[in-house]
This record gives structure tokens, sequence and C-alpha cells, in this order.
């Protein structure tokens, strides 16, 4: 039996964790929280997806509640790393992530008192930044802090992350678009100066993946309840 839960805003990340809930049949969403967003715009919101696509199933509003595939739901107003770690052992590494554009950047050239190149047009320009990527792996696998430190690159595309930048490889971002895996690792791209000291490129769609872990943590949570 599918445990029931409730998604808290239907925002960017809300909507998607709910389309990967319901893709996956790992849980059961029942309920969604959002005081913010009239149903007719929910309805709107999943059904269509600039990056993920159209759903492929039927959406409606009915009697104030959202109808998802004949479903009614009430409406309330670091793997890479572990994987070598594991297998070889880390010394100490860089990560480089280069990041699509996310929600908070600029279309065009704006304001930004905190960091001023953020005010910059996504659109027009890589941007720096920093990334707790490797903070947090090391929360996750303890021996590993103080070992990795890191740094991201916004680039001009919609979705899809690099771990590591690769200039000539089989596969490109786009290819990863709506890919539920944390990361796949690209055996072709990387680079080796010696035996001990390499580069390793990995793929990931930064949307989709992580609202998949988090359908996969709740599943989790409820099995060992």
């Amino acid at each position: 039996m599918m445990t029931n839960v409730g998604v808290n805003r239907f925002s960017r990340i809300g909507h998607l964790v709910t389309r990967a809930a319901f893709q996956s049949g790992k849980v059961n969403i029942v309920a969604i929280i959002d005081p913010f967003i009239d149903l007719s715009y929910m309805v709107y919101m999943f059904q269509y997806d600039s990056t993920h696509g159209k759903f492929n199933g039927a959406v409606k509003a009915e009697n104030g509640k959202l109808v998802i595939n004949g479903k009614t739901i009430t409406i309330f107003h670091p793997p890479l790393a572990k994987v070598i770690h594991d297998n070889f052992g880390i010394v100490e590494g860089l990560m480089t992530t280069v990041h699509a554009i996310t929600a908070t950047q600029k279309t065009v050239d704006g304001s930004s008192w905190k960091l001023w190149h953020n005010g910059c047009g996504a659109a027009q320009n890589i941007i720096s930044a920093s990334t707790g990527a490797a903070k947090v792996v090391g929360n996750i696998i303890p021996e590993l802090i103080g070992k990795l430190t890191g740094m991201a690159f916004h680039v001009p595309t919609p979705n899809g992350s690099d771990m590591t930048p690769g200039e000539i490889c089989q596969v490109v971002s786009c290819d990863f678009n709506s890919d539920s895996h944390s990361s796949t690792f690209d055996a072709g791209a990387g680079i080796a100066l010696n035996d001990y000291f390499v580069k390793l490129i990995s793929w990931y769609d930064n949307e989709y993946s992580y609202c998949n872990r988090v359908v996969d943590l709740m599943a989790d949570t409820a099995s060992k309840e």
C-alpha cells in the first residue's frame, strides 16, 4: 500500500515533485497546500512545462479539487563521490558544477545588491557562483569532510547540468532532460593526468533528479515507520 503524502507549496519544485510521484507510483499525493495559487492555474502549471514538456495524462479542476489521471487531490489554499570513495578512496577533490539557468536569475540585466554579477542577464552570460555541493557530500560521507571543495557556473541553457566541464562528448545536456537518475557517469568524457589525478564527468537533470529523490525519500521514510 502506498503512503499518502501532501505537497506544501506548488512552486517549480512542488509541481515537479507531484509529477515525479505520479510517474514513479511510489507515493500517493492526496493534498496540495498553496494559498497563493489559483486552482485553474495549478492545472495549467501541472499540465504544461517548457522544459519537461506536456504531462502525459489528464489534468482538470473539478468541484474545487485537482484531478490528475482520474485521481482527486484536495487543494488547501552526492552519488558519484560515494562510488569513487568506496572503490578507490579520495585524497582530495575539486568539484565544478556547470549548472543550467535558475528561476532566481535575471532575464535581462537588473539590480543585485548582494552579488553584482548575479544581476547580469542569464541568457547572455556564463556566471560563476558558489555551491554547497561539496559541503553536502561531507555531511553524508563524514570521512570526506575537509577533502572536497567546489564552485559552480550558471550557463545559458534551460535545464540539465554537468558535474565538470567537458568539451567533446557523445552526449549533451539536453539528452538528460527529465532523467530521474541522480547522476549519470560519462565514461568517455573524463581525462587523467596520471593514475592518481583524474577528472570525471557526470550528468544530471538538476530539477527532475532532485524531485525524484524527494519522492524516494518519502517512500523510504514511510517504509521505516
